[in-house]
């Protein structure tokens, strides 16, 4: 672990106090329970899951004297009681920002890159979705390639804004060198998206995911965030009725399948980093949007307590395994007798996730869309 006063020169510590309005917290409490950064640096060797807050949203062109959003929703999340002793949380404050947008990327780039290099999951609570480059960055200056999701009302690819938030997209996907293996972009509303665009993104194998398409059938995106590392979550693709603070559509998501989504997020053994975005204080109504993200944050624990359940693949005594052929193509599907959840396996004998559908589909003889994406991209 670095040493605790190298990646504290980048945080601010944590009010405890004030978060709590001085009442303090009840036994059983998040508020209670988690590790701080408050007077003390947190002792971070038995964390699971570490908490950095990020404030900073000039990459929408706000300057840096506003509401602190994080602290906000600290102060609902801090509330809710904690059922999972087998997950240990740490919060290690909140991100100085920098003299220019570019210095609190690489703040933030730096902290997550500490905490992850030692194996630890981070959770961003910021600021603005443009923050994502920070999480991306982490990645690419040690040369992991990765799958990236991102849920999102828009596709932040418009060239022709003057905002970062607007187009971080463009440099993270096609920037040289790159290391996105493969792009998901799940709950996007058509009428904010160019058809043109889409089409783009088609070429590129990326996968986008209409918001219907999604809440018609939202368990077949488990296997789609099982196979990330960089998960995001901008709030924008919650509905305004269940998250206040969104001005940017009156639908999207409801509370309930945001939670599930970051539940997925949880289960998946490969997300380490995690950014909710989006959130500005001032636009909630009676915190309405900040508890909404708390329960968020419950639920992406919940799924971690779950996802440390699941078996590896190669101890096959707890998978039940099913051989189909599909359009004369033979190939092995295991269920994890765990969890339930599924996985099928590639002409390169590698196993890639996949749902209870897609069985179903190669049992019919038809080959699956996951199965043919992962196909064509190779």
């Amino acid at each position: 672990m670095p040493s605790n006063l190298h990646i504290s020169d980048f945080l601010n510590p944590v009010n405890l106090a004030e978060l709590s309005q001085d009442q303090g917290y009840k036994d059983g409490q998040i508020g209670k329970l988690i590790d701080v950064h408050d007077e003390y640096f947190p002792d971070l060797e038995e964390a699971n899951l570490v908490i950095v807050g990020c404030d900073e949203e000039r990459g929408i062109g706000r300057d840096r004297n506003r509401p602190h959003a994080p602290d906000t929703i600290r102060a609902e999340f801090y509330q809710l009681y904690y059922w999972h002793p087998d997950i240990r949380l740490a919060d290690v404050g909140n991100i100085r920002s920098g003299a220019t947008l570019a210095d609190t990327y690489a703040a933030l780039k730096t902290v997550i890159g500490a905490l992850t290099d030692v194996g630890k999951t981070v959770l961003i609570l910021g600021g603005s979705h443009d923050l994502t480059i920070s999480q991306y960055y982490t990645y690419a200056d040690r040369k992991h390639i990765i799958e990236a999701t991102c849920i999102d009302a828009l596709i932040d690819l418009d060239i022709h804004s003057l905002h970062r938030s607007d187009n971080f997209l463009m440099e993270m996907l096609t920037g040289e060198p790159n290391y996105i293996h493969h792009y998901n972009h799940i709950g996007f509303q058509s009428y904010y998206v160019h058809p043109h665009m889409l089409e783009t993104m088609d070429k590129l194998r990326f996968d986008c995911f209409r918001l219907g398409s999604v809440k018609d059938n939202i368990e077949e995106m488990e296997p789609v965030i099982r196979n990330s590392h960089l998960f995001t979550f901008d709030i924008s693709a919650i509905a305004n009725a269940f998250a206040p603070a969104n001005r940017v559509s009156p639908n999207g998501f409801s509370g309930e399948e945001a939670c599930i989504l970051m539940r997925y997020a949880g289960l998946s053994q490969h997300v380490n980093t995690v950014g909710v975005y989006g959130y500005l204080p001032e636009r909630d109504r009676d915190g309405l949007t900040a508890r909404q993200i708390s329960h968020m944050l419950w639920y992406l624990i919940d799924g971690k307590s779950r996802g440390r359940r699941e078996a590896a693949l190669t101890d096959r005594d707890l998978f039940i395994e099913y051989r189909t052929a599909f359009a004369e193509v033979e190939t092995t599907f295991l269920q994890s007798k765990k969890t339930q959840r599924w996985w099928m396996q590639l002409p390169d004998s590698k196993y890639i996730a996949c749902s209870y559908q897609d069985y179903l589909l190669a049992s019919s003889n038809e080959i699956p869309e996951r199965w043919l994406r992962a196909q064509e991209r190779g």
